[in-house]
């Protein structure tokens, strides 16, 4: 949709002669209609034109090309520190177990074990639980200054944090790992004895621990039970499918103890793994977590807030792509961090998940992280009747700027359906949402900022969310409580890993990655997208401007508008060719002067569930340029302005011309408002060419 519509006509009244020849057209009220101007092309991701850069470019950096050098502080807030106190103080207790065949990793020789762990010098067996205590939750050189304490204090603004996290142990199991780890997934007859495995963790850990400390379990909120050894999340494709060519050729160390008995073993999402891998435990919100796991934030997701996962199943067919992917934390956003999903084998946790993504506004609203004061609430009957809505809107990471907010939500009210979201086949198209039971759509900023660093890109964010959580059915249907809108919807035809023997083996459709990609941005061949339009659900967004306070915090103006209806005030449009050409930087440079000559505008009370006068004020105009010169082209930065009613904005137009040209040079600007397609004008600007000519 990069392309944007102009419109031809005569003189604008009242605007003086200029330097050259100019002429400009005025058309109010859409008095009259003219032939459509044809489309300027649509920008593509190879770039932008020679001589004028984008003004938000998107640059999207994979997951496993971070490193810890690309975190980025909240300007002048730590919000690990120790020091701040939360308003709601979560008390965490850490059990720390290992088992009579499985050691803790971490008490190790620095690289000996199977999987090539731990990745520092080995801590003694009794301080392995408050070593753990402090990676979590005390800022130190080993876990890069973050703690899960620092997550939860950034996402809810000091609203919530852990307080306190108490380590008991060691204690030893009375179980063997694989009794436990094998108990899960279809692998239960996959043991060495070949009877099934029964070992319940919870169960036999907090016996111990009972034994040892008493009923202090009462003292805490949660209770994370960190065992020897590793999440099988972490280490089933790492040390299956991506490390063995087929499973008959994995070697006896990483298969069963019983060498009769088949060195692999099915698993959660895929027909086999490693029988060492497999033997490992899922993760879980009960909290159960292994030494390699930094998910420990999600997991508190679904213990402290109630909210369900929001991830797909990305290896099975027929292929359903992932809902929010790398942009929340509750959904493969937890796999965040230097090196991505596949360094979460590492010990202790320093890659891989170590820096979830943030959570998404529908989350922060449902946690009470923001109230109805932070963000612009709309109706989407409401926008029909107020007209187009314009408002600013800051990065999620920090404190919403002045006259901004940390994000716009669109109630999808009115007749039902409420989601008119027509009805598909999610067994033949992967791209499908599913079940069309949404309840609005929200607009914010990401900025890769603290948490938020390791997010593939900066920009925009579009989403369509349930108020309630609910299966989007069909084939593959998984929970899903929030739909990102992709900006790019195609494959991004990326190696997911190379097989032994080297073939590439590409990420699914489904792959959470594919949306790394996905964020709207800002002008111009920026190699993304500035608008999208949802059609079944009559309703258009748009991401007019960028701009960054004096920290580089990104603050974009972001518009919504209904189809059915741009309310009951008129619109207008003056459009001023310029007066003169200047070279600034040694580029030619010339200003159209845009005028919205229309009277300020009211909504009457209760249209939407907050008052938007404010935010009513400004109508929207898209733009195109046209040259006519030899060897001349014109660019504009941005293909929308938004202009205060009773205002005038200056329209930059930038020139360029190769070795070739130097003659007569027209430029011509088309503007149209979209509130009203039929209010549109064109002004155009010509100089002789030898004063323009390249020197």
């Amino acid at each position: 949709m990069n392309g944007f519509i102009s419109r031809a006509g005569g003189r604008t009244p009242g605007i003086p002669a200029v330097l050259g020849s100019a002429l400009a057209l005025l058309l109010i009220h859409g008095c009259c209609t003219e032939p459509k101007v044809p489309a300027a092309p649509a920008t593509t991701k190879a770039g932008h034109p020679s001589g004028l850069a984008p003004l938000d470019p998107q640059q999207v950096q994979d997951q496993e090309d971070m490193t810890w050098a690309d975190y980025h502080p909240i300007p002048g807030r730590d919000w690990a520190d120790p020091k701040l106190v939360p308003e709601r103080k979560f008390r965490m207790a850490i059990v720390a177990v290992d088992f009579p065949d499985q050691p803790f990793v971490i008490t190790q020789k620095k690289k000996s074990d199977l999987f090539g762990n731990p990745q520092i010098d080995p801590i003694p067996r009794a301080k392995v639980p408050q070593f753990y205590a402090d990676f979590f939750n005390r800022p130190s050189a080993v876990n890069h200054g973050h703690t899960i304490n620092g997550y939860w204090m950034e996402q809810s603004r000091g609203k919530f944090g852990i307080s306190q996290l108490d380590a008991f142990g060691p204690y030893q199991l009375p179980k063997k790992l694989w009794e436990y780890g094998l108990n899960e997934w279809g692998q239960r007859e996959a043991t060495p004895t070949g009877a099934p495995a029964t070992g319940r963790l919870e169960r036999d850990t907090d016996a111990l621990w009972r034994k040892d400390a008493g009923n202090v379990s009462t003292n805490y909120d949660a209770v994370l039970r960190l065992y020897a050894s590793y999440d099988e999340t972490g280490v089933w494709q790492e040390f299956g499918e991506m490390k063995f060519q087929t499973r008959d050729d994995i070697p006896a160390a990483w298969g069963n103890p019983d060498p009769t008995k088949p060195r692999w073993v099915v698993t959660r999402y895929v027909p086999w793994t490693s029988w060492r891998a497999g033997a490992m435990q899922w993760g879980l919100s009960s909290i159960r977590q292994g030494e390699n796991s930094g998910t420990i934030t999600h997991e508190l997701g679904h213990f402290a807030f109630g909210i369900g996962d929001n991830n797909n199943n990305p290896y099975v067919q027929p292929y359903r792509r992932v809902g929010s992917g790398p942009w929340d934390m509750m959904d493969r956003g937890s796999f965040n961090g230097p090196g991505g999903p596949h360094r979460r084998w590492v010990v202790p946790p320093t890659e891989g998940a170590a820096m979830p993504a943030g959570l998404m506004l529908r989350n922060k609203l449902k946690n009470k992280f923001l109230g109805d004061s932070d963000i612009l609430r709309l109706s989407r009957d409401g926008l029909a009747k107020s007209g187009l809505v314009i408002a600013q809107v800051t990065a999620r990471e920090v404190e919403p700027l002045s006259n901004s907010f940390a994000g716009i939500v669109i109630a999808l009210d009115g007749e039902k359906p409420h989601d008119r979201t027509p009805v598909d086949d999610p067994a033949t198209n992967p791209l499908s949402s599913g079940r069309p039971n949404f309840d609005n759509y929200t607009l914010e900023v990401v900025q890769r900022i603290g948490y938020d660093s390791f997010c593939p890109d900066s920009g925009v964010l579009i989403a369509r969310n349930k108020d309630r959580e609910s299966s989007n059915g069909g084939t593959n249907g998984f929970n899903c409580f929030s739909w990102v809108i992709d900006a790019h919807p195609e494959d991004m035809n990326k190696i997911d890993y190379r097989r032994p023997h080297g073939e590439a083996v590409m990420r699914t459709i489904a792959d959470s990655r594919q949306l790394n990609d996905a964020l709207f941005h800002a002008g111009l061949n920026s190699g993304s997208e500035f608008e999208w339009e949802d059609q079944p659900n009559r309703l258009h967004f748009y991401v007019v401007d960028l701009h960054r306070d004096g920290r580089g915090i990104r603050n974009y103006t972001l518009a919504v508008r209904s189809l059915d209806g741009s309310g009951l005030a008129a619109h207008g449009i003056a459009l001023a060719p310029p007066s003169a050409v200047t070279k600034p930087g040694g580029e030619e440079h010339c200003e159209f002067v845009l005028r919205n000559p229309e009277a300020a505008r009211s909504v009457a009370p209760g249209v939407h569930p907050q008052d938007v006068s404010a935010f009513i004020q400004q109508d929207l105009y898209r733009l195109s340029v046209t040259v006519t010169g030899t060897g001349w082209t014109a660019q504009i930065p941005n293909a929308l302005v938004a202009v205060k009613y009773g205002d005038s904005v200056p329209v930059p137009v930038h020139l360029h011309h190769g070795p070739v040209g130097g003659g007569p040079v027209t430029i011509t600007l088309h503007a149209q408002s979209e509130s009203d397609s039929r209010i549109q004008a064109i002004a155009t600007f010509q100089l002789p060419g030898s004063s323009l000519a390249k020197k």
